[in-house]
């Protein structure tokens, strides 16, 4: 048996229109296919309410299912047969219904938020861990000064359109449903316009450029993103501007590389510092420094200098400093140098556990590899 329209729609017999109405409309909006893909019993319940309310909401179809229940619409029912013929419902306006659920309903306004805008701002290593103030032009869209924003002819006003009579939408009747769409005349706006303004040729708005000023903090990141209120393009008929969003992005630096709030950089030595020990003068941001290098240091070992790094917006304390070392190999060697080169070669193969235990340790390993 088919369930109690009322109770399908959770309403008492004695609900008004407008509570039958309330209640198909949460029910449409909790059980609608589209919005419930991984719920095969969505659709059936949503075809249930639609059935209850496609009846109550009639009052002359609610009246005959008061008297005579489901069988008013049954062939051969208690009424005679369907008094409503087979089509049911036909003609049934949904247009209030699903203008609620998906956006699209009776009396929208046509006034816009204009549209946000993205700026891509390059700026240096330092200016970012610094901070800086910069100006930037930006093109966007604004206010016609000539028609003030109406798109009509200074001396002229728009009017209200007489296919949509200035709701900005038709109801278009096809088949069992009736659909509303935005008015092919005025475009949605509902309004027309007789004589263009010149400047705009009607939109209400043109294209421009602006200069505004930018205040960088310090120490803004890769893709960090400052909003400037009320900077972005001009609304549609008088609505809200919208903002400018500038994108930060940080130029490669010749010496450093920036992770989060940490620097990082490579300090080129040579062999004999790197064997021998000694100190050398490293750049920072801010200045200087000198590194100790104690004896036999290897590739690749990191020095750390605390606090010479990057303070982050969001930071209370500065980043690191981390300097890798990288031995430089002697290139465009003289005779003589080749000569005691080859000659320290010679004393290092004769104890070369002492004086190259790395290179001892990897052959071992592969001679362990190779089972020899």
């Amino acid at each position: 048996m088919k369930k109690d329209y009322y109770e399908t729609l959770g309403v008492n017999r004695d609900a008004s229109d407008e509570e039958i109405k309330k209640a198909y409309r949460k029910l449409a909006m909790k059980h609608h296919p589209d919005r419930n893909p991984d719920n095969p019993k969505a659709e059936e319940h949503f075809k249930e309410a639609k059935e209850a309310y496609e009846i109550l909401s009639d009052g002359q179809k609610r009246a005959a299912y008061d008297q005579y229940g489901h069988a008013a619409f049954e062939a051969g029912g208690m009424g005679g047969g369907n008094p409503f013929g087979a089509g049911g419902a036909q003609g049934f306006d949904f247009g209030d219904i699903f203008g609620d659920i998906f956006g699209g309903g009776r009396g929208r306004s046509n006034v816009h938020r204009g549209a946000d805008l993205r700026y891509n701002l390059e700026i240096s290593l330092e200016q970012a861990a610094r901070g800086t103030e910069t100006q930037i032009r930006v093109p966007s869209m604004a206010a016609c000064d000539t028609c003030h924003g109406s798109g009509a002819k200074p001396g002229t006003s728009p009017t209200t359109c007489g296919t949509c009579h200035g709701q900005g939408q038709v109801r278009m009747q096809q088949g069992f449903f009736s659909i509303q769409q935005a008015c092919p005349r005025c475009h949605g706006s509902g309004k027309t316009i007789a004589s263009p303004c010149k400047d705009c040729h009607g939109a209400g708005r043109i294209k421009q450029h602006k200069t505004l000023s930018v205040k960088i903090p310090a120490g803004v990141d890769n893709d960090d993103r400052i909003r400037l209120s009320g900077e972005g393009e001009s609304g549609a008929n008088g609505g809200p501007t919208g903002d400018l969003y500038v994108a930060i992005h940080i130029t490669p630096h010749p010496v450093f590389q920036r992770d989060h709030n940490d620097l990082h950089c490579e300090m080129p030595i040579g062999f004999a510092t790197a064997a021998l020990g000694g100190e050398i003068e490293i750049p920072t941001l801010d200045g200087s420094a000198r590194i100790k290098i104690p004896a036999e240091t290897q590739s690749g070992k990191i020095f750390r200098l605390r606090g010479k790094g990057i303070k982050g917006v969001r930071s209370s304390a500065y980043g690191d400093l981390h300097c890798h070392v990288v031995v430089e190999t002697p290139v465009n060697l003289t005779e003589r140098q080749k000569e005691l080169l080859r000659e320290l070669e010679t004393i290092n193969l004769k104890d070369s556990a002492l004086h190259n235990p790395r290179a001892k340790s990897w052959m071992d390993k592969v001679k362990d590899f190779f089972g020899q």
